[in-house]
């Protein structure tokens, strides 16, 4: 094997170069130096010859005193990759799966796709049958590379062992420049069983990627870039912040808060971004779109100039993309992907490269030009706005109202726990009634909406952040697709909150089945379902697991709850007739936004929904 394969990068010799390994060890080795911190998978034929290398390493590390890294083993192989995203999502880590061959691998398809749609940095190592069976239908075997190749970021399969270390190491390195996303490495068993000598550096050559990456770290924002966008700003008396989730993921959170203070522009959050900036900051409008806030959607609607920062205008935002921001009469476009700009809405400005660069840039361009505008006028607007059309609810009702739930659990951790959730109407309950401090403390699905991320996300945040108080703000109907890894929290002594809010149902799809299809609530309906939750978290071994099904109770239950020093289950009876609102319908304007009974609308506002055409999505 000729070394022109491998790419060295100038660093000091590793202190195990020379050393012969087998694969399995090499990969081991990699993940070590990459700085994971724990791995998650589940064991099978294919990938045992890693697993035992896992299990040696630890040994060695045990021995010498040094890090060893856990291996958290879940219920099946769909968890183990929504715990490697939970790793890397609240961390901004690249997290580590490492599964089998065949199902394994396949199992996890929904949480790479998950990933790639997020852009959020996992590495899945998957087991495969010997090199010399590929293609055979042996036992055990899938094509991962083509299933795979669909839905990752990038696909290896690993037929040339002297290749492996370089390609682990590479994987990495996809997974987490650029636009992040899930790498996925297909390592056939004998492959994994090979020896060969560790050269502790080096990694492929893909010219065509780091070329791009050179490039986009090198677009360093021009002057006369810099001048333009602070001539559009001149010019405006209204100007938005649109933060979107590559904000997060490109830790320009920092830079995005000193340019939205710097030149006095308020803002409003994607769902995948909340957290970009601190939502008790009174610049902060909140999260806009198909259940954004009121207040935010409003904001959108009355701005002359909107920035766009790390969003990408997708469908639960601009769901009439022509009508979007109608207002505004320039929108400027900042992306790390230049795929992302004019592919929505065409925009009058834009940058592409990193974000915490470009922000920098400007902040530093504009106070330089003595730039201070003073937008009094826009920010005494949009705090009318905001007390005439605040979130609200039944405050009388004698049901338990899952917003005064998550009111509590706000309350009591002052937005500064960690949230994960399941997807469905508790998914956007807690993202309007949550608040978040800093980036990373919020955990969802967003563009694949995968029902059950909420428990597995919940535990791999948990181990990427032993010290934080982690929630799992989960649904009935959400936490039952995985509800197997409640025992992997308690066999890890990992205190992991989860709080589900039960409604006896697919809330969502039971909303939209009362607003579009006149309320035939078509398997929607779960109430006649048998499933005792507190029964099935003591089970799995759950000590604190209480059922909330009075009023008043909810202060002191929702105490206790958080309070409880290991994992803690609470279930809540809700109302199963709250709905998530406002509601801004599939491929509507803004102005067909509906409030319900309770959040004040302005002007000629819809009392329901309009129906979607046809063709218009969930």
């Amino acid at each position: 094997m000729s070394d022109t394969v491998i790419m060295p990068r100038p660093q000091a010799q590793h202190p195990l170069a020379g050393q012969t390994m087998t694969g399995a060890q090499m990969i081991v080795q990699v993940i070590a130096d990459e700085g994971t911190s724990a791995v998650f998978g589940y064991s099978g034929g294919a990938i045992l010859p890693t697993y035992d290398a896992v299990f040696l390493y630890n040994e060695a590390q045990r021995r010498a005193g040094g890090q060893e890294i856990p291996l958290i083993v879940p219920a099946n192989e769909q968890g183990a990759g929504f715990m490697a995203a939970g790793y890397a999502r609240s961390s901004g880590r690249v997290g580590v799966a490492l599964v089998t061959s065949g199902p394994g691998a396949t199992n996890t398809v929904t949480p790479i796709r998950d990933s790639m749609a997020d852009s959020v940095p996992i590495v899945v190592i998957c087991g495969q049958v010997p090199t010399g069976a590929i293609g055979s239908d042996a036992f055990q075997e899938a094509p991962v590379a083509s299933i795979m190749g669909a839905v990752a970021k990038h696909v290896f399969l690993v037929t040339d062992p002297a290749k492996l270390e370089a390609t682990v190491r590479t994987a990495f390195e996809i997974a987490r420049t650029g636009r992040p996303g899930p790498v996925v490495i297909d390592v056939p068993k004998d492959v994994q069983n090979w020896q060969g000598e560790f050269r502790g550096q080096g990694t492929l050559p893909i010219p065509g990627y780091r070329r791009r990456m050179d490039q986009s770290a090198g677009c360093h924002l021009a002057d006369d870039d810099a001048a333009r966008f602070f001539g559009l700003l001149g010019e405006s008396q209204r100007p938005l912040i649109y933060a979107g989730g590559g904000v997060v993921s490109g830790s320009a959170s920092g830079v995005l808060r000193a340019f939205a203070e710097a030149f006095d522009i308020p803002a409003v959050t994607t769902l995948m971004g909340i957290g970009a900036l601190d939502t008790t900051h009174p610049l902060c409008m909140r999260m806009l779109g198909m259940h954004g806030a009121a207040f935010a959607n409003y904001a959108v609607e009355d701005c002359d100039l909107l920035i766009a920062v790390g969003a990408r205008f997708d469908d639960r935002v601009a769901g009439d993309p022509q009508r979007f921001a109608g207002n505004a009469r320039a929108i400027a476009q900042l992306d790390i992907d230049r795929a992302e700009i004019n592919k929505v809405k065409h925009v009058q400005w834009s940058h592409v490269g990193p974000l915490r660069d470009a922000l920098g840039a400007l902040t530093a361009w504009g106070r330089g030009q003595g730039v201070a505008p003073a937008h009094a006028a826009w920010r005494a607007h949009l705090d009318a706005l905001r007390r005439a059309h605040a979130m609200n609810y039944d405050h009388d009702s004698t049901l338990i109202q899952p917003y005064y739930v998550i009111e509590e659990i706000t309350r009591l951790t002052r937005g500064e726990a960690i949230i994960s959730t399941g997807v469905g109407q508790h998914q956007m309950w807690a993202a309007q009634y949550c608040d978040f401090r800093e980036p990373r403390q919020w955990l969802t699905s967003g563009s694949m909406g995968t029902m059950g991320f909420g428990l597995p996300a919940a535990i791999g945040a948990q181990v990427a952040n032993p010290g934080r108080l982690v929630i799992d703000i989960d649904g009935d109907a959400s936490v039952r697709m995985n509800i197997g890894e409640l025992e992997t929290a308690t066999t890890y002594g990992l205190p992991v909150k989860v709080v589900v809010l039960n409604n006896f149902g697919d809330g969502m799809v039971k909303q939209w089945q009362k607003l579009f299809f006149k309320g035939r609530l078509s398997a929607s309906d779960k109430s006649l379902h048998k499933k005792d939750f507190v029964r099935a978290a003591q089970a799995d071994g759950f000590e604190y697991a209480v059922r909330l099904d009075r009023k008043a109770d909810v202060p002191r239950i929702v105490r206790e709850f958080l309070a409880f020093p290991g994992p803690a289950f609470l279930e809540v009876i809700i109302d199963p007739d709250a709905g998530v609102y406002p509601m801004v319908g599939p491929g509507q304007s803004y102005d067909k936004m509906i409030t319900g009974d309770f959040i004040a609308a302005r002007g000629a506002a819809p009392a329901e929904a309009a129906a979607p055409d046809s063709s218009e999505m969930f």
